[in-house]
């Protein structure tokens, strides 16, 4: 994947998860009541933690859209996603009936399956991380380039490999 697909794909997906969170946030703000049969026994105030976590996600979907806060966003959002298994679990397990979300295990796996790829889509949207998009494939040891490390251009053959780039 060339640099400018990576970025392309990194910037969609940004978008979609900014879109997500920002629905799924205004859900925990407007049902909250609908949300506390989720909350596991050993949650203090579930209430409460209902309405922070939507609040976090609303301000982690808008921390993606900044270049300033992206990087701290897409950390929030990544705890946010291991932080909020234990209520997909009692979800899944206790079958606790959600008015529209179905109680099968067509819903259930994938949820449960799918909440390490939002933990690496925030860390990955938001910059923090480039695998598998990183390395040079086509060599040995596959070095990961970063965005910040300058690239030295490539030696002409004859040239010593330690000579300094001049400006033109």
């Amino acid at each position: 994947m060339t640099g400018q697909a990576v970025e392309t794909g990194r910037r969609r997906l940004r978008y979609g998860l900014v879109a997500l969170y920002a629905f799924i946030g205004v859900v925990h703000l407007v049902a909250t009541d609908a949300m506390l049969p989720l909350m596991p026994d050993w949650v203090p105030q579930p209430r409460l933690v209902i309405l922070a976590t939507g609040l976090c996600e609303i301000a982690g979907a808008v921390g993606l859209l900044t270049g300033r806060f992206r990087r701290a966003a897409a950390l929030g959002l990544a705890l946010y996603a291991v932080c909020v298994y234990p209520a997909n679990l009692k979800h899944a397990f206790d079958h606790v009936a959600i008015a529209g979300i179905p109680d099968s295990w067509w819903y259930h796996g994938p949820r449960l399956a799918f909440q390490p790829v939002f933990v690496w889509a925030a860390l990955w949207a938001g910059g923090l991380i480039d695998w598998p998009f990183v390395g040079d494939r086509g060599s040995a040891g596959g070095a990961p380039r970063t965005a910040s490390a300058p690239q030295r251009p490539p030696t002409p053959p004859g040239r010593d490999a330690q000579a300094p780039i001049r400006d033109p």
